[in-house]
This record gives C-alpha cells, sequence and structure tokens, in this order.
C-alpha cells in the first residue's frame, strides 16, 4: 500500500498547532523537518476539504506551502530511531528515547517516546523551558503545565521535586503519549486533562505555571495564568523569539507580573515572571 506524504513549510512557531490540526485531517505520523515538518498516513482516506480550510486558516499569519505526494510505505519507528538523537541540557538533564544507550550518568535524565506528540528537547523553546526549570524550586511545589504536549516539562517538574503537577493539552493523542512518558519515567503525581485552560477542571492556585506554546496563545491567556498563581508564585513561559520579549513583559505587567530573567538561544526565548504579592 503506497502512503500520502504531506510536505509542509511553515515558519517554527506554527509547527505543532498546525501538527494537531492536520491530524484531525486523518494523518497520524509526523517527522520534523528544517523548513516545517512532514505528516504521513497509509492510503489515501484523508479529509482533503479540511485540510484546505487549515491552509486557508493559517496563510494569512504565515508563510505556508502544503505539498501532497505518495511513497512506498516505511518502517516509521525505525525511520524516527534513525534521525532522533538524544539532548543534553547545561550538562545536568539528559533527554533521551528509551532505545538510546547511556553513555554516562546525568543529574537528571528523562525519557520520551514523542510518536505524534511535541516536545523531544530538540526545539530550542523546550530546551530553554528545561534549562530555566533546572534554575527554579520545585520542591514540594503544585505546578501547572500549559499545553504540555509529551509532558517533558511535567516530568521535569517531578523530578525537581513537585508535589502535584495538573497538565493539560488540546490533543487527544498529546494526553495519551503524555501519560504514556509519565508511566516510563515512574511519574505517579502527573495528572493530564484534554482541553484548553478555559475547558479542563483545575481548583486552587499554584506555585509554578509552565506554558511553552506560542506568543499569540500567551498573550490571550496570560490574565488566566496570572489568576492561577499564587502571590510570589512563578510563571516561565516560551514558545516565542526574543523580539517578542517586550511585548509579552508589557502584558505581564497588567496583571500583576514581572520579569525574574530571561534566556535565549539562536532567535529564540524563555521569561520566567513571578507574580508580585
Amino acid at each position: 500500500m503506497l502512503t500520502s506524504r504531506l510536505t509542509i513549510t511553515c515558519t517554527p512557531e506554527f509547527s505543532e498547532i498546525l501538527m494537531a490540526e492536520i491530524a484531525e485531517a486523518g494523518f497520524d505520523t509526523f517527522m520534523e523537518t528544517e523548513t516545517g515538518f512532514e505528516a504521513y498516513l497509509e492510503g489515501i482516506a484523508f479529509d482533503k476539504q479540511l485540510l484546505e480550510q487549515i491552509k486557508e486558516k493559517y496563510a494569512s499569519v504565515t508563510p505556508l506551502v502544503f505539498q501532497f505526494d505518495e511513497i512506498e510505505k516505511q518502517n516509521w519507528n525505525e525511520a524516527w530511531e534513525k534521525n532522533v538523537e538524544p539532548i543534553i541540557v547545561d550538562d545536568k538533564c539528559l533527554v533521551r528515547a528509551a532505545f538510546h544507550k547511556i553513555e554516562k550518568p546525568y543529574p537528571y535524565e528523562i525519557i520520551i517516546t514523542p510518536k505524534m506528540s511535541f516536545g523531544t528537547g530538540h526545539h530550542q523553546t523546550t530546551h530553554l523551558m528545561l534549562s530555566a526549570q533546572m534554575k527554579m524550586d520545585h520542591r514540594g511545589k503544585r505546578v501547572m503545565d500549559a499545553g504540555c504536549g509529551t509532558a517533558i516539562l511535567s516530568i521535569m517538574a517531578n523530578k525537581l521535586g513537585a508535589s502535584e503537577i495538573e497538565a493539560f493539552d488540546i490533543d487527544e493523542w498529546s494526553v495519551e503519549n503524555g501519560n504514556e512518558n509519565a508511566a516510563n519515567n515512574n511519574c505517579s503525581n502527573i495528572h493530564i486533562q484534554l482541553g484548553k485552560i478555559n475547558e479542563v477542571n483545575l481548583s486552587g492556585t499554584f506555585d509554578i505555571i509552565l506554558a511553552n506554546i506560542n506568543k499569540n496563545i500567551l498573550l490571550a491567556e496570560m490574565q488566566r495564568y496570572a489568576s492561577y498563581l499564587k502571590p510570589g508564585g512563578q510563571l516561565l513561559l516560551s514558545g516565542f523569539y526574543v523580539k517578542d520579549v517586550p511585548d509579552l513583559k508589557t502584558e505581564a505587567t497588567r496583571y500583576n507580573l514581572s520579569e525574574v530573567f530571561h534566556q535565549e538561544r539562536e532567535t529564540w526565548a524563555s521569561l520566567l515572571l513571578h507574580k508580585l504579592t
């Protein structure tokens, strides 16, 4: 049987949301590329009308190219394993797949099998989030992970001593994959829900909120993050460019949030804020 391949050229900040949208059209395997990503589906049973709607929806906000072709069926697990490498963050945290050999021990080790979900540590923003997390005191803290993807940040929070982690994502596969990754890392205190922040069941307030999404969503949800954050609590953000930091800081000040520090990696940035008492 032939495999349908959709090659998408887009800016990096839109890759994750486009993958989630295109999964709804029937594609079930994704592989990142230097210019965007590729989506695969065995056979040709995908929703062409929905793909056109997705293309029209995002073409106005990002340069976007869709290219279709058909290829021979492949072993996607084998192809993925050939392309993925372990990630080392600040020489303290090793992010690897289960099949990677461990060459030396690190203080923190996270095993991630991403499947269709997002957050393997390879993207600059995930690297930035993990790096910033290791500078924060998670011990005994209640943590929210907004848009958790593979649950990699939740797992890091667990390993740093968080007592309770509430995570959520809009993609069903991310919830399933996040739970698998949490189990593979022996994390029993991570609870993952399906939906947006205004749809899931969240009670009480949090000491730490993690959100690696994109600038537009972060700006739109800043007020909600602030409302769930305890006085003195910390909000760690990424998913945006260095040039976007001033806009996020300006929005944050509207909700009594002040910068602690921000980090940069190539053109990407993370921003740590705390809620003033």
